[in-house]
Formats: structure tokens, sequence, C-alpha cells
């Protein structure tokens, strides 16, 4: 892992040491692998003419553009399956379970507008634009204003990753279908609720055209000693040509302020003319 050498950075990775450590106790059960991605031998940096490496691009399937969530396309594929957890795994559920129930939801996340990583930053309500470059693909989410960088120059996954949002993603084709893995995610992000992402965690992508103006994402999470199987979910998206990317910027007007009850709502007035003062007396 890179030395960064800043105060920030390194308190991440402590605590991914922690919350890695803390997940990693109770019983373990074992769980189905996802297949490594084949070997490719990495290309060299400037071994492509620049115009050569940008005619293989039109070869590949035409993901490139602006798309939104579209359900309708999964036809009838129902609800996704709830996740199945380990008793590890459920313990940390049933805590987080208890805790909201006793104090509310927490916000906290969305008091210091953290982005909320993969899977999260897919399932948004707001769109996303996918485009091409040689050796790379690149999907950038409104929501947020995350860019994920997906590596296909062959390049394989870290070994001992640096820890990010959105983690370190490497894709591969088979076929017209894109492979994504991707590991290496910051313990501030979850799985699901209640289930921070840890150094086990992984996530495979397939992503492919069902037809030319709609996209498919098959998503599938594991993390072997808080999941008892792969958990699997389908989105689908639409594309939108008349649509724009518009700029996402969370700390803008954000009026969620911390205490010691948790983030709550600062609405920025007075006493007299807040509806709401005085209730937490009552």
């Amino acid at each position: 892992m890179n030395n960064w050498g800043f105060g920030a950075r390194a308190l991440v990775s402590a605590a991914a040491v922690a919350v890695a450590a803390a997940a990693m106790t109770g019983a373990a059960f074992a769980q189905q692998a996802v297949a490594p991605a084949p070997a490719v031998e990495p290309v060299p940096q400037g071994a492509i003419p620049r115009a050569t490496a940008y005619a293989e691009l039109a070869k590949l399937p035409n993901f490139s553009g602006i798309w939104t969530s579209d359900r309708r396309a999964l036809g009838n594929a129902g609800p996704p399956r709830p996740m199945q957890f380990t008793p590890a795994g459920q313990a940390l559920v049933d805590a987080f379970r208890a805790k909201q129930a006793a104090e509310g939801v927490n916000q906290e996340a969305q008091q210091h507008c953290y982005p909320p990583g993969i899977p999260g930053v897919m399932n948004q309500p707001y769109p996303i634009e996918l485009s091409f470059q040689p050796g790379m693909v690149l999907i950038f989410a409104e929501a947020y204003a995350q860019q994920r960088r997906i590596y296909t120059d062959g390049r394989p996954l870290p070994e001992d990753p640096d820890l990010f949002f959105n983690g370190n993603s490497v894709g591969h084709w088979e076929g017209d279908t894109l492979i994504v893995d991707t590991v290496g995610f910051s313990p501030l992000t979850n799985l699901t609720g209640g289930i921070p992402h840890t150094e086990k965690s992984r996530v495979r992508e397939r992503i492919w055209l069902q037809g030319p103006d709609t996209l498919r994402i098959e998503t599938t999470i594991t993390e072997p000693d808080l999941l008892a199987a792969p958990h699997v979910t389908q989105a689908a998206f639409a594309r939108r040509p008349d649509y724009v990317i518009r700029e996402y910027v969370c700390a803008e007007n954000n009026r969620l302020v911390g205490g010691e009850g948790g983030a709550n709502i600062d609405l920025g007035l007075d006493e007299e003319e807040d509806p709401f003062a005085g209730l937490d007396d009552e």
C-alpha cells in the first residue's frame, strides 16, 4: 500500500484494519468464490499509437452516453433476494437495527457528504454517464460527482490496494460483456446497512447491452466472513440522449449538523421563526 504521508489517508487505512478485524470474528462459512479475471500482459504506456488505440474503441459495444435507471427493462424479475448473512454478519445487522430503533437513523455520512461508494453509487436516482478511453472505461455518476475508472489495459487487481470510496477496478471483455472486478473499499462505505466493507469485500459487475438503448448490469457481492452466499442484484438503464449531467455539490446548502443526539437538520431560522423549536423539550 502506498505511504501517502497525509493524516487523513492514514486514518482511513487504520480504520479499515479495525473494521476488518472486528468483522472477521465469529464463525465463517465457506462461500462460492468469484473466478479471477484471466491474466493479460499489460500494454506498456505509449506502445500503441494513439490513432490506432482510439480506432480499436470503435469495435466495442456502444455503452457511451447518459443512462438512467429503468426497472421496467427487468420485466418480472421482482425485488432482489435479501442478503444471506453468516452468524458474524447477522450479529452486525442486529446491532445496527437495535441502535437505529433506539437512536434513530444515523445520518453522519449525509452530514459529511460522504459518497455511498460501491455498490451504492450505482443505485442512486440520478443519471450515470459512460465513456471509453484506450485501456479504460469511465463511469461518471451525477450523484456526489463520482467518477469510476475501470482499467481494461490488462493490469491485475492490486494485491494490497489503497482504500477508496469506489474501490480499485479492473475490467476485461468477454465477447460484448464487460466484466469488472473491484476491491479495496473505504471502511466508511457499506455492503448494506450495518455491514461495512472489509478487506475481503469484492464486487464483480457484468455490463452488457440488452438492446441498443438498454444497458444491463449484474452485480455480485462477496465477503466470506459476513455473507453466507454471494449476493446478486440486477439493474437496467435506459439511454437518455436528451439528458445532460448536472453539477452535484453535496456541501452546498447542506443543513445537516452534528450534535449530542447525532445529525439533525438546521433550517437556519431564529427560534421565533422555527416551527420545530422547543419540540425536543416536550
